[in-house]
């Protein structure tokens, strides 16, 4: 077993590990105790996950010879223990190398984004591995993300590898190959419903290589958005998820519920008709480069109420 520690003092900006990992970005992660987005924090607490071995590139999928990776905050630290050395990895998972401050000081004078930036310091973006990302987010259409991470933990349970560490057993989100051997019927007898041929025909199309996620990393941001709606199932809010939590577009907003709620209350001029216009001009009015990261606090600020 690997170990080590980074001060979260040295984090420009700090880290909220909670935040981060249970404000509806990522679903790859499990906490200890089971009760992952139950809206109840656990101080302390281990979250887990899977990765390839290419993690640290932003191109990594599950993959058999996978490395378990812990984290957790102790102390005023965050610990991570590992089959590997896996400091690098988790800087790029959880995107400690962002410079929170001056992202936060770049965003407009806006109120609700200001008062979301107040209420949850330290939460970062994720970095997600693109396949993985990809598949949970078309399992979100009119999903609660408990409801979304049920559905990917099952999936990773029946068709990823298993891998023993520490005297555990955790399950890899399955290579587009493994999931590809999946079956509708069998997707529907395990809750993912409509999804299900969705899933079984992007996984096949990554399996094959008729397209891959992040080859939309080297497109120009709408390029990149366009190419995403390729995979079955993928709408231009999906791929902008996928664009904004895997592949490192910080400018991307996805247009969901909650951020149409408050387009209708805070920025009714922003509301141009279509997507593509309205999440351009949204985009400009939350800061245009790190558009992303005010959409998610937004997103999550008004997601709990906060």
């Amino acid at each position: 077993m690997e170990t080590g520690t980074i001060p979260i003092d040295e984090l420009t900006g700090g880290l909220d590990l909670y935040r981060t990992l249970e404000s509806g970005q990522s679903y790859l992660w499990q906490r200890e105790d089971g009760e992952m987005y139950t809206e109840t924090p656990a101080p302390g607490a281990w979250y887990s996950t899977v990765v390839g071995s290419d993690a640290v590139s932003g191109n990594s999928d599950a993959a058999a010879a996978g490395d378990v990776i812990r984290v957790r905050v102790r102390d005023g630290n965050l610990e991570w223990e590992s089959t590997t050395d896996a400091e690098p990895a988790v800087r790029r998972l959880l995107r400690l190398d962002d410079d929170l401050e001056a992202i936060v000081a770049a965003g407009p004078d806006d109120s609700l984004l200001r008062e979301a930036y107040e209420a949850h310091r330290g939460m970062r973006l994720v970095a997600d591995p693109p396949f993985g990302c990809l598949i949970s987010f078309i399992c979100s259409a009119q999903m609660r993300v408990g409801r979304i991470h049920t559905m990917v933990s099952t999936l990773a349970r029946e068709y990823g590898d298993k891998i023993e560490f520490d005297g555990e057993t955790y399950h890899a989100f399955p290579t587009p190959k493994q999931l590809a051997t999946a079956t509708e019927a069998e997707l529907r007898e395990l809750g993912l419903g409509y999804r299900a041929p969705y899933v079984v025909r992007t996984a096949e199309m990554v399996a094959t290589g008729e397209a891959h996620p992040a080859e939309a990393q080297n497109l120009e941001y709408e390029d990149a958005r366009e190419y995403l709606t390729r995979f079955v199932g993928v709408g231009d809010k999906v791929a902008d998820c996928v664009l904004l939590f895997a592949l490192d577009f910080d400018e991307a907003v996805p247009l969901d519920t909650w951020l149409k709620s408050a387009i209708e209350e805070y920025y009714p001029d922003c509301d141009r008709g279509t997507y593509a216009d309205t999440s351009r001009a949204l985009r400009e009015r939350l800061g245009g480069e790190y558009a992303g990261y005010s959409q998610t606090y937004i997103f999550h600020h008004l997601r709990t109420g906060a």
